[in-house]
């Protein structure tokens, strides 16, 4: 078994820290943690303390914080320091900051910027957020079909300070197209004159521009790769995308599924930056819309009112039901979201995965039931006990199956899955549940 190393955290400086003390954090921590540190101050006083350091380390700092942070500073900073910045960022992480920029901002900042670099920007920018174009980078390196193993690694060697990821490398024909690619440590082993073209890795994985993100990292994570190329209709190389901005990628596409989950629409900054009136209208929507779909538990409750008069009883029993049913319909939503998302379910798997289900809710209710039989004994009498089983039984069913269906028709619909989970499912199964338990209770009570 191997042990790795791991780089001690320093601690952040005191407030009311000297320069020198702050000017040693910034120079020696790990640039993650310079740039949480930068966060929790004031704008132009961060920016003030990053541009103290030398071009390398602040861009690595820059990089590490959140694209609105960054655009942030990029407005507290001159002209040039930004230039400097933007220059020298990694092609994925300065069209990421320049997409954040007002159009204002950018047509500003284009005329100072390398023509390469402008080219890269235009570029990238051309693909659509959430695809893989929109998320890889143009820095890599690449290498010619006819070269030798040492001709390999002297090309590597002047490629590597201008490419993100050198650990494999990416072996192109005369028309640019991708035919094979390499390790490193494959090259280092072989010999000098030996051609890369034989031992190349053919056919390599490869995902298109217009690819969604969160495929991208399926992909990467499914065939284990540092990084993944992207190609064109012609096969030729346009770019890669490396494991860490495809971690990051599904980072953001799991945490816009628990704001769905939770029926707040999706936003990307971050929660304790978020200000209140994005929190409110983020969330606004989907209560009020929910508001109308309460009146249907109300109507139910409403048009049994002399039931509910003639056997008081039964109120007790309401909360503990249709609570019951939203709960069963939470718990298969949340399951069927994560197994959409994970791929590890399909559409196609529908009609099994509802007969398992329904067998599942079947034993769920009739366990659930045998548990509130002696509480309808004690509070109503027999008759009340068999209501209260009953419909607990037939409401857990319910419940589970509407949270297992919901997901499978709004993926059908195209619309993201992760929407049935949490405060839908529970008002729809709270409205069925309540025509379910009066409707029992009619059936049996006024027989």
């Amino acid at each position: 078994m191997t042990t790795t190393a791991t780089q001690p955290t320093m601690m952040p400086p005191p407030h009311g820290a000297g320069a020198d003390t702050i000017t040693a954090f910034i120079v020696s921590a790990h640039p993650m943690d310079v740039a949480s540190w930068l966060d929790q101050l004031p704008r132009e006083g961060a920016w003030q303390y990053l541009s103290d350091v030398e071009v390398s380390r602040r861009v690595k700092v820059f990089a590490s914080l959140p694209l609105d942070v960054q655009a942030d500073l990029a407005r507290a900073a001159s002209r040039p320091e930004l230039v400097e910045i933007i220059s020298a960022m990694d092609a994925d992480d300065r069209v990421d900051l320049f997409n954040v920029l007002t159009v204002e901002e950018q047509q500003a900042l284009e005329p100072h910027l390398e023509s390469d670099d402008r080219a890269d920007i235009r570029h990238l920018s051309t693909y659509d957020e959430g695809t893989a174009g929109a998320l890889m980078t143009s820095n890599f390196a690449t290498l010619s079909a006819g070269m030798t193993g040492g001709q390999a690694i002297a090309a590597l060697r002047r490629a590597a300070p201008g490419s993100e990821t050198i650990y494999r490398s990416y072996i192109l024909d005369k028309a640019g197209r991708l035919i094979g690619s390499v390790r490193l440590h494959e090259l280092i082993l072989l010999d000098e004159d030996h051609p890369i073209a034989e031992m190349m890795e053919k056919t390599p994985i490869a995902v298109t521009p217009d690819m969604g993100q969160e495929d991208v990292a399926k992909t990467i994570a499914r065939y284990d790769l540092l990084a993944v190329p992207v190609v064109d209709a012609d096969n030729r190389l346009v770019g890669i995308v490396t494991h860490d901005d495809a971690t990051d990628a599904m980072q953001a596409e799991t945490t816009e599924d628990f704001q769905r989950i939770s029926t707040v629409l999706p936003f990307t900054e971050s929660l304790r930056a978020v200000g209140v009136g994005v929190l409110y209208s983020k969330r606004i929507v989907w209560l009020a819309l929910l508001v109308f779909g309460n009146l249907f538990s109300g109507a139910g409750i409403a048009y049994f009112e002399e039931m509910i008069l003639a056997y008081v009883s039964l109120v007790f029993f309401l909360p503990l039901l249709i609570d019951s049913s939203g709960n069963a319909g939470s718990q298969s939503a949340t399951l069927m979201v994560r197994a959409l998302a994970t791929g590890d379910v399909a559409l196609s798997d529908w009609r099994n995965l509802i007969l398992r289900e329904l067998v599942v809710a079947a034993a769920l209710g009739a366990t659930m039931a045998l548990v509130v039989l002696p509480l309808g004994a004690w509070r109503g009498g027999p008759d009340v006990a068999l209501v209260v089983g009953l419909t607990m039984f037939c409401v857990v069913i319910v419940g589970s199956l509407v949270g297992m269906s919901l997901p499978f028709v709004l993926s059908r619909l195209r619309l993201d899955p992760a929407t049935a989970s949490g405060p839908l499912v529970t008002t729809i199964s709270d409205g069925v549940g309540v025509l379910l338990y009066f409707s029992v209770a009619t059936l049996i009570l006024s027989g």
